[in-house]
């Protein structure tokens, strides 16, 4: 009997060396669309973990309730809503001193802020002076922002901006802490962070918002960000 293979068993041969090569190729597939689809799924749950806002993933500071959604994330910290505002004397950029006290019979909004490394609060102020309309339909007398730098180096930072709101210089950063304002920017609680409070006419607070922490460190927002939870968070307090 010969030994020789037959053209037929030869193409048997070949056909299914094919159909194996071919069933691996799948299986390569299967397993590196397997590994894909793994990948993404980790790089999707850390980007969930890092962009959720605070409230969701994020942990808000003790004793502080989670506010807002979305891109720009707050907290509402202490003292709050319907408790006398800390008093205040402190030199500002108008070359005198300002208190509290002086915007009694006025709504004032305080904007504590990180100071002269954060161009972005630099820039809210910016924002917040081009809205001074919309500030005052939604009632907002005065606008003043407050921060840990001495008062001279602020007040050259103002000119060269061109802005005009009163700025003040907490520079023992007595006020802030008062406030607790600066428990919310990336530095620690060696500055405030970005806060912001309505102060009502008989000097008691109507609103406030810590949008400085974590996870986000907002430094900016649009102010009609701002006026948009000032409404949504006074309306559901009934004011």
């Amino acid at each position: 009997m010969s030994s020789k293979t037959t053209p037929a068993q030869r193409k048997q041969r070949l056909t299914g060396i094919r159909h194996q090569q071919a069933r691996q190729r799948r299986l390569r597939v299967i397993i590196w669309t397997v590994l894909v689809v793994v990948l993404l799924g980790g790089l999707y749950a850390v980007w969930l973990a890092t962009s959720a806002p605070v409230g969701d993933t994020g942990a808000a500071a003790p004793g502080v309730a989670p506010r807002g959604s979305g891109q720009y994330p707050y907290q509402v910290g202490q003292p709050g809503i319907g408790q006398a505002a800390p008093a205040f004397t402190l030199p500002a950029t108008t070359g005198k001193k300002i208190s509290l006290a002086d915007y009694r019979g006025k709504n004032v909004l305080l904007y504590f802020q990180e100071g002269l490394m954060c161009q972005p609060c630099w820039d809210q102020i910016g924002d917040l002076e081009k809205n001074r309309a919309a500030l005052k339909a939604a009632g907002v007398d005065e606008v003043i922002s407050i921060t840990a730098d001495p008062v001279d180096l602020i007040a050259r930072k103002m000119r060269d901006e061109g802005y005009s709101t009163p700025v003040l210089a907490d520079a023992d950063l007595a006020v802030s802490k008062a406030y607790d304002a600066n428990s919310y920017g990336m530095m620690g609680d060696s500055k405030p962070g970005h806060s912001f409070l309505l102060i009502g006419p008989d000097g008691t607070i109507r609103w406030r918002a810590d949008y400085g922490g974590e996870p986000k460190y907002t430094m900016f927002l649009p102010t009609s960000q701002i006026l948009a939870d000032m409404r949504r968070d006074m309306q559901a307090a009934g004011q």
